[in-house]
């Protein structure tokens, strides 16, 4: 795992009370987070995600992705070490209205 991935999942999804898998293998990749409960997997994207080849390559993993009725959430690496308040509460909204939908 990367720096903010570590600090993603031991200091907020860890204990978060859905339970978050990582390094999920969905198809031929690898999700960083998958939570099967809200349908959803987290992304977090480093530098290499903004080139050219990787935007190309993120878009057809996403839409492989999305094809199985999952949302994917993609939060960029800085975001993590910058706003992290703000990244788990984003995660923390989008976890609840996925579960208010599967109602």
């Amino acid at each position: 795992m990367t720096k903010e991935e570590r600090h993603l999942w031991y200091d907020f999804l860890r204990n978060y009370p859905i339970r978050f898998l990582r390094q999920k293998v969905i198809d031929n990749y690898i999700a960083d987070f998958y939570c099967h409960t809200a349908r959803t997997v987290i992304e977090l994207d480093g530098s290499q995600h903004y080139s050219d080849d990787g935007i190309i390559k993120d878009k057809i993993r996403t839409e492989k992705i999305e094809e199985r009725n999952l949302t994917v959430l993609r939060i960029p690496n800085n975001y993590v070490n910058n706003n992290f308040r703000e990244v788990c509460e984003y995660i923390d909204d989008i976890v609840k209205q996925k579960l208010n939908e599967e109602q």
